[in-house]
């Protein structure tokens, strides 16, 4: 028999990335608990964020014209009210960001420096020591959530299901480790900011966290999801043989860093008038199909110079280097790999779910900012701007009946998985359910989740929650049988190459 131990809260929030730790901030002055797997201030995929926060501050920018390059790039998929909420709210969250000391990069004058990346029209990317941006923001509103005294922390913790009742989320359980009973935590409201679904491909960018756990948890407690079939893969990842791979920002090929051939062609001119700055779903299509036909890619980064390259993209150097290679003075082998989900757990503007008690933000949510295909370094933005709407849903909404603060916890729970049918999984998703699709690899690759899933062979909870999100990804990219952004099928009437150009 399972021992439970009780505990109640106003909210929780499930997720200690950029998006959960901004709603937990925000939510002063109910009291708050806060659940990640990893240690507190470190894991998830934004610490790893290479890019920036888009948000237009030049001078002759506009938040409108930030709203035109995301609907743009996003396959005309994109909620457009939303989109213009997003991109409205950008200067103030970076505003707030300075305001808890996150220590942006800034200009020779004091101000912010702004960067450019694919698919943007003007300059208007705020980075934080080089390429180490998600690190820097997560730091500064880790530090402000450790001093706020409304929220704890459950840190190495894993959230297994939610609690429902009479239609209605209502707590959370948790397991805290072999040793430890677990947690049954009453709440008058869930929010879910548990990160992405990269983990479901053989090849991604995602850390091991990324298991699809809130999309899991949601859908079983019979929340809607939507959009599951657009997933972005990021078209530079260093090709090396580590899990996840190590991401070389866009911020690079912004920057003036080419994508060559093992001949030295630049062969994304022949595919895209903007080459290296096109969209990314254009970009990680070629060069998947080139390394397909038996081809290799490379950046090419050395012709900048050494002191400015070590400044601007630290991170990228570190990467290189502890791979084995010398970004000064050779091309990086580069590959397309598992980025960002557009899709998740459907929401309101408000982040509201469609079953009571349960909110969701961060890559978690489905808001309908990124349409078909995200607009680079709108990811922090969203998880940003949709926690504190949570939170201002929230201090409304949620009574604020328990002030007791609960005491700092922290648990023990490591995943026990199933090792070879976990890499099985990720290579069928990644041959069938990847980069691009057809009906028969589709039927092939749902009928084996199915059978994996029906298995009795106790599987450890987050093998669980992959084989649910890889099913319902996969029937979602069957169902749409057109190509659009991220989503691509072989097996439609229109060509790759009218994909490519209307992109």
């Amino acid at each position: 028999m399972t021992l439970y131990q009780a505990c109640t809260t106003d909210v929780v929030v499930v997720g200690g990335g950029v998006a959960g730790l901004r709603t937990a901030l925000a939510l002063a002055p109910r009291s708050v608990l806060l659940i990640q797997k990893s240690a507190f201030g470190h894991g998830g995929a934004s610490p790893l964020a290479r890019g920036g926060i888009a948000a237009a501050l030049g001078r002759h920018d506009s938040p409108s014209q930030h709203a035109l390059d995301t609907l743009r790039v996003g396959g005309g998929l994109n909620d457009h009210g939303v989109v213009q909420l997003l991109t409205g709210s950008a200067e103030g969250e970076v505003e707030r960001l300075c305001a808890l000391g996150a220590r942006f990069d800034r200009d020779s004058q004091g101000h912010l420096a702004l960067g450019r990346e694919a698919g943007h029209s003007r300059h208007r990317i705020v980075h934080a020591g080089g390429d180490r941006t998600g690190s820097e923001i997560v730091r500064a509103l880790a530090v402000a959530v450790r001093a706020a005294t409304h929220v704890s922390v459950l840190d190495r913790s894993f959230v297994r299901d939610l609690v429902v009742a009479d239609d209605r989320v209502t707590g959370v359980e948790v397991d805290r480790g072999e040793e430890l009973p677990r947690l049954r935590i009453s709440a008058e409201a869930v929010v879910l900011a548990s990160g992405g679904l990269g983990q479901l491909y053989e090849r991604t960018t995602n850390p091991s966290e990324n298991t699809g756990d809130g999309l899991a948890i949601a859908h079983r407690a019979g929340a809607l999801l939507t959009d599951l079939e657009f997933v972005q893969f990021h078209p530079t990842a260093l090709r090396v043989a580590t899990d996840p791979l190590p991401l070389l920002t866009e911020a690079l090929r912004g920057a003036g860093a080419r994508i060559v051939d093992e001949t030295g062609h630049r062969f994304l001119v022949d595919h895209h008038p903007d080459a290296e700055l096109a969209p990314r779903d254009v970009l990680a299509r070629v060069l998947f199909r080139h390394l397909e036909r038996g081809h290799q890619a490379f950046l090419e980064v050395h012709e900048q110079p050494g002191n400015e390259l070590t400044t601007r993209f630290p991170a990228a150097v570190q990467a290189a280097r502890s791979a084995g290679f010398d970004p000064f003075n050779e091309p990086l082998p580069i590959t397309p790999a598992a980025h960002y989900s557009m899709g998740g757990i459907q929401t309101d503007a408000r982040g509201r779910t469609t079953i009571p008690g349960l909110w969701a933000c961060g890559e978690t949510a489905a808001t309908g900012a990124h349409g078909a295909n995200r607009l680079a370094s709108n990811s922090l933005l969203e998880g940003l701007v949709f926690g504190a709407r949570i939170a201002a849903d929230l201090r409304s909404s949620v009574h604020g009946r328990f002030r007791s603060r609960n005491p700092n916890r922290t648990g023990h729970w490591r995943p026990q998985p199933d090792k070879n049918l976990r890499a099985a999984l990720r290579k069928l998703m990644w041959r069938h359910a990847g980069l691009e699709r057809n009906e028969q690899g589709l039927l092939r690759a749902r009928d084996l989740i199915r059978d994996w899933r029906d298995e009795d062979r106790g599987l450890d909870p987050e093998l669980t929650n992959l084989l649910t999100v890889a099913e319902q990804l996969v029937d979602a990219a069957q169902r749409r049988r057109q190509s659009c952004g991220s989503h691509f099928r072989t097996d439609t009437e229109l060509t790759a190459t009218k994909i490519e150009h209307a992109a």
